[in-house]
């Protein structure tokens, strides 16, 4: 596998069409940033890292769905940067989705965070992945 977060956000779109509660992705450390980003931000209900000795281990990410008209939180996640592509952003032309209404995912020198606390911070890095 050449891209591991592009499969990531995958399992997840995936999911949601299928409107499946719970997925299971494969764990690594910026994955596990980027679910830790998604659970603060309310996008997902809930996340378990289930590590086992000796090898990769799993999330376990429950998806948050709307009650009453059943449709889910998160409506579209794109992948920005990619690795043939790299997209970086500096403070000053640092990415607004949807006029301030979703959330660009970047990792920085300070870890991965948001296009808001990374503005706060004046940090920049490169742009992971659009959400709303």
């Amino acid at each position: 596998m050449t891209d591991p977060i592009s499969d990531y956000l995958t399992r997840l779109r995936n999911a949601i069409k299928a409107n499946h509660r719970i997925v299971e992705v494969p764990s690594s450390k910026l994955k596990k940033e980027i679910t830790k980003v998604l659970f603060e931000k309310g996008y997902i209900l809930n996340y378990k890292f289930e590590d086992v000795v000796n090898h990769q281990g799993t999330i376990k990410i429950a998806l948050k769905y709307n009650p009453v008209t059943r449709t889910s939180a998160i409506k579209k996640m794109e992948r920005v940067s990619r690795p043939g592509l790299r997209r970086y952003a500096g403070v000053e032309d640092m990415p607004r989705v949807i006029n301030g209404m979703g959330i660009a995912i970047i990792t920085t020198s300070r870890g991965v965070m948001t296009d808001k606390e990374a503005r706060k911070l004046n940090v920049g890095g490169e742009v992971l992945c659009y959400v709303y």
